[in-house]
């Protein structure tokens, strides 16, 4: 339990040095290590599907696509804009009613009683693949099927009309 306790501190660490990083790429790489540290929950919980997801998908695409974009951008302080009065008046309205939401829900959260799950291997692969080949086998092909053809329409916008086709010898 103090290993779950260690990552959650972690976890609000990275999260807050993200929004008070003043370096965008850096703020980028401490959301990479905070996404880590979701993925170490997930495994912690039990739930090994999320975190290959998680891993995946957040870490290994999205964010290293937001981290190329931040590179390619070169922000700095010359090119931002002065923010006026109304959007940071805007922004302290938007933290206070943050605030207010975080303050109700640990008030609720420390009312309830905790969860227990009965099937301790809810979270797991095998399990999900036995639900997702048995019982949802016919949306999963539809799925796949609507996917080939939007890749295979990507490849036939891709192609200009006009150029020859490649020939084999």
């Amino acid at each position: 339990m103090s290993v779950f306790y260690f990552i959650a501190f972690l976890s609000i660490l990275f999260s807050l040095l993200v929004i008070f990083a003043k370096n965008p790429v850096h703020s980028v790489l401490y959301l990479i290590i905070t996404f880590f540290t979701f993925t170490i929950h997930y495994i912690i919980l039990n739930a090994q599907f999320l975190a290959v997801v998680n891993f995946i998908v957040y870490m290994g695409a999205i964010l290293v696509l937001f981290l190329f974009v931040l590179m390619m951008l070169n922000l700095n302080e010359d090119t931002e804009p002065t923010k006026s009065i109304y959007v940071k008046l805007a922004g302290i309205i938007g933290g206070g009613v943050l605030l207010v939401t975080l303050v109700g829900a640990i008030k609720l959260t420390a009312k309830s009683n905790p969860v227990v799950l009965q099937d301790v291997n809810l979270g797991s692969v095998q399990n999900l693949g036995k639900v997702l080949f048995n019982e949802f086998l016919l949306p999963f092909e539809v799925s796949s099927i609507l996917l080939l053809s939007a890749m295979v329409g990507a490849v036939l916008l891709a192609t200009k009309e006009g150029k020859p086709k490649a020939t084999t010898v």
